[in-house]
């Protein structure tokens, strides 16, 4: 069992998202949010942390799917007014090949952003005592009742 120093003050929200954001601990920004591309690892390395209780499931890919949609849109529309005799080739592998590398580099950031937001908020179990401290609390008061 790992023994961790004194537990960094809780950041403020925006600190947070941005630390998830840059793929680091939205606690202490110091240790690995992320094991693989998308996996997020069970606890921080440095502080302890623990992350396996987020839930960011499908929101990360719309926020990525709004941002790349909205840049890609504006991006065809100024290339159609500046540069009318651009042939159609060009368009059909610059804009889907700019949404595949858009989207993959967004979304890694935009996951740990959205943890970040959860540990700000102190959404789904992020800010709660682990769930073994209220099961000893509980077990203790028990105990206490029986003894009296």
């Amino acid at each position: 069992m790992r023994v961790y120093g004194a537990a960094p003050a809780a950041p403020d929200g925006l600190a947070a998202v941005r630390r998830g954001f840059t793929c680091r601990c939205p606690r202490c920004g110091g240790g690995r949010l992320f094991g693989r591309f998308l996996k997020v690892e069970h606890a921080c390395s440095a502080c302890g942390q623990e992350f396996h209780h987020h839930r960011a499931d499908d929101f990360p890919p719309y926020i990525v799917m709004f941002i790349v949609g909205h840049l890609l849109g504006y991006g065809i529309y100024v290339t159609e007014m500046k540069l009318e005799g651009l042939p159609l080739a060009v368009h059909a592998l610059l804009w889907p090949s700019l949404a595949i590398v858009l989207c993959l580099a967004l979304l890694q950031p935009v996951k740990g952003a959205v943890v970040g937001l959860q540990y700000a908020l102190g959404m789904h179990g992020f800010g709660r005592p682990p769930a073994d401290a209220a099961v000893q609390s509980r077990a203790g008061d028990e105990g206490e009742r029986r003894a009296r």
